[in-house]
């Protein structure tokens, strides 16, 4: 189960019922809905019975509604204190919000991804995924769309500290990789959906070669998370303007930062000759600083 029970619920979308589905649409929309009805009032809500909405509850781990309806109340007086911290009556962006106001709602969401995501983090499997790149011989990174930009700035990453890794927004190259991996190499696939096509076809490919495969996605029941052996999810919010699209990018880049660092500190004093080298290397290309006249 999710660190955040609202966070649970828009994952578990994919595998509910229609009538279930009905439930997590109408709590995800409003929140407030689980903490202000009763079971009877929200079934009613729902436009379905009493002992689906029990079911839902239970779907997600929960021993019944009251427990269900607890950790809603919890995490809406969580997502309030936090509004409050960003002066924020509603995170929703309306078409005549001010500069001032969009800055604010955009920062609250792409924090609240950041802190939901870490939070959530599964660290047995961080660190799995770790172990898999600082023992294998090549690292596959594919993502597309938005996403493709969290993966190439893995590769970079990756590159800089001496570790064999490549990434490509053309799928015919990406498929051509991943069809040459082989057992002891790890192929990671970002999407933020898990519906990326190009993703979920690299990963196969990459696992039916024998690569180790991981997922980063925000919806760890998609194709994508089951064509891989790990999966490190985050929890980004969609909204209006857009917002998930921006909140998604913060979020997998965030994964990207604890992924990385982890390996740093498993290589050790490793990683120190490679970054310097390639600090060396890049810093010719900067145009030098003029210095002030007295």
């Amino acid at each position: 189960m999710s660190a955040n029970v609202l966070s649970s619920v828009r994952e578990a979308l994919p595998r509910l019922s229609s009538s279930e589905a009905r439930v997590a649409e109408a709590i995800i929309a409003e929140p407030t809905l689980v903490v202000d009805l009763t079971i009877t009032e929200l079934a009613a809500v729902c436009g379905t019975s009493l002992s689906t909405v029990a079911r839902f509850c239970q779907t997600l781990g929960y021993s019944g509604y009251r427990e269900f309806r607890m950790e809603v109340a919890s995490a809406v007086s969580r997502e309030a204190a936090e509004r409050d911290r960003f002066g924020l009556a509603n995170a929703d962006i309306d078409p005549d919000d001010s500069a001032a106001d969009v800055i604010a709602k955009i920062a609250f969401h792409e924090v609240l991804a950041i802190e939901q995501t870490a939070e959530g983090l599964d660290t047995t499997v961080l660190d799995a995924v770790v172990d898999a790149i600082v023992a294998g011989a090549h690292v596959d990174l594919y993502g597309f769309g938005s996403s493709g930009l969290t993966a190439q700035d893995l590769q970079q990453k990756l590159a800089r500290i001496g570790i064999s890794a490549f990434c490509s927004v053309d799928v015919h190259l990406a498929l051509v990789s991943a069809a040459l991996r082989r057992p002891g190499d790890v192929a990671i696939g970002i999407s933020h959906s898990g519906l990326t096509a190009e993703t979920n076809h690299a990963l196969e490919v990459a696992r039916e070669a024998g690569a180790t495969t991981v997922a980063i996605t925000n919806s760890p029941e998609s194709p994508v998370a089951e064509a891989a052996d790990f999966v490190l999810t985050t929890h980004a919010r969609e909204s209006s303007y857009r917002m998930g699209a921006m909140s998604s990018r913060i979020a997998q880049l965030a994964v990207v930062d604890f992924l990385f660092v982890r390996v740093a500190q498993r290589r050790g004093d490793a990683v120190a000759e490679p970054l310097q080298r390639t600090f060396e290397v890049t810093a010719r290309h900067r145009v030098p600083q003029r210095r002030k006249q007295a």
